[in-house]
């Protein structure tokens, strides 16, 4: 199995990697399918307007995570990647004003912006709780094309041939497929620790070999500080934040406060034994306020868990000891290697598992990070991300309004002080333990599996019914 650490960590904008990157992503991708020559498209027919519907979690929560805005800017051609994020709003309204997208080497399509978005929340697509219908039609308003595609997870989109490969492990898709080349195709924990005792290397050093089988160690390394740059850089503009978060909740930005209060404490040299930890906190709740605000986030592995792997990279760099370039990429790589073998044999996402796939992968991701930069072995580091992941099983996923902010920001805070005990708990141990990650990871799938759909982000039970109610 491979699985990229860029696949696990994208960068891109918020609020959620799964309703907003995802949706994005999919026009992107509808945009690419309409350029080429891949269906079967009518002798002198020309494609005139364009329509997506959203259904499921897309359809219950979609305003909240703004996916009908990402939908229209991806249809016009933005990439969730790239666009500035000072745009969205003049190029929204340059749509709204004309009737149509104009994208890059495309014709222009007609499109407007409150008829062709539709939100069905009657008919729910068989492969996924995140599925999505974009639609090609000609001037009389027959459907020349209809490509249906899911977003299952941390930005991953498929269409609907490729989930059913994967379902049925036929086929994965690209960026899973396992290769040839590569040195260390360890699809489970068991293989990964298995692998790591026969070469004699730490598990970042297996998934750094398995990289450079696909690209120049420069290429790698760039890549990867560009990620722990992004992360960090996010963390500094949700510490500067103020104001309330946009959506109409009137939830406050708390992450400048705190840091304010933390710094006056700090430069007093007043001994507080919690003070690290509400750094660590505070660091989380940073990200996920920015990324409630629709700031630039990088998926760890999704935006609605942004927080927890920058927190505790950060919280270390600070309180523990410093880190060079060299540690920082261990950890990230460690954190992508935990990362790629939860999705792969469970699930990232909220709307398929809960909130026990988000920030309980996040918090075992980063729990394995922070072993493995604190000198553990593969065994101690297994140990950490198991812990992590054990403690938010069954955690469900109840966005109030559905919106990315209540619980999701506190929960980020968490998350990150979970990783952290995780990570001290193995390594204050052999790396023996009684439940492995994989009957872990299997434990989570089943679980998120019985869940019933109005706590997995449909935002149709839990917090998000019950305070409502009060």
């Amino acid at each position: 199995m491979f699985l990229s650490v860029f696949e696990v960590f994208k960068i891109g904008i918020g609020p959620s990697s799964s309703h907003t990157m995802g949706p994005m992503s999919a026009a992107n991708r509808f945009l690419d399918l309409l350029a080429s020559n891949d269906w079967p498209r009518p002798a002198g027919t020309v494609v005139s307007r364009l329509r997506v519907s959203l259904h499921g979690s897309l359809a219950y929560t979609g305003v909240g995570h703004a996916s009908d805005r990402a939908v229209i800017l991806g249809l016009a051609g933005e990439r969730a990647d790239s666009v500035d994020l000072d745009d969205m709003d003049s190029i929204l309204d340059a749509i709204r004003k004309k009737g149509a997208v104009e994208p890059p080497g495309h014709p222009a399509y007609h499109f407007d912006c409150d008829e062709d978005v539709i939100f069905d929340r009657k008919e729910a697509l068989p492969g996924h709780a995140n599925g999505m219908a974009f639609y090609a039609l000609n001037a009389d308003g027959n459907v020349l094309l209809r490509q249906v595609y899911y977003s299952i997870g941390g930005g991953f989109v498929l269409t609907d041939t490729e989930l059913a490969a994967w379902k049925e492990q036929k086929a994965f898709p690209a960026a899973e497929k396992t290769d040839e080349n590569t040195p260390f195709p360890f699809r489970t924990a068991r293989e990964m620790l298995e692998m790591a005792s026969r070469s004699g290397l730490s598990i970042a050093a297996m998934k750094r070999a398995n990289e450079e089988a696909r690209m120049p160690r420069g290429e790698l390394d760039a890549g990867l500080d560009s990620l722990w740059q992004a992360m960090d850089g996010c963390i500094d503009r949700g510490l500067k934040g103020e104001g309330e978060l946009p959506g109409g909740l009137r939830v406050k930005r708390r992450a400048g406060k705190l840091y304010e209060k933390l710094s006056e404490a700090r430069l007093s040299n007043q001994f507080d034994p919690m003070m690290a930890n509400d750094w660590l906190s505070m660091f989380a709740m940073a990200v996920n306020e920015e990324n409630a605000a629709g700031g630039r986030v990088v998926t760890a592995p999704t935006n609605g868990a942004a927080g927890v792997v920058p927190a505790t990279l950060r919280y270390f760099r600070e309180f523990q000891k410093p880190m060079g370039t060299a540690a920082i990429r261990d950890f990230l790589l460690t954190a992508a290697a935990i990362g790629g073998i939860i999705k792969t044999n469970a699930s990232i996402s909220g709307a398929e598992v809960g909130c026990q796939g988000e920030v309980g992968s996040a918090s075992a991701m980063a729990a394995a990070g922070l072993a493995a930069a604190m000198g553990g072995t593969p065994e101690q580091v297994e140990n950490a991300a198991e812990i992590a992941l054990e403690h938010h099983l069954g955690m469900t996923c109840d966005p109030i309004a559905g919106l990315v902010q209540v619980p999701c920001i506190e929960r980020n805070a968490l998350g990150a002080v979970k990783a952290v005990t995780a990570a001290s708990l193995a390594l204050k141990g052999d790396g023996s333990h009684f439940v492995p990650l994989d009957n872990c990871i299997e434990t989570m799938r089943q679980t998120g599996r019985d869940m019933h759909e109005k706590y997995k982000e449909t935002s149709t039970g839990g917090l998000a019914v019950n305070v409502v109610d009060c």
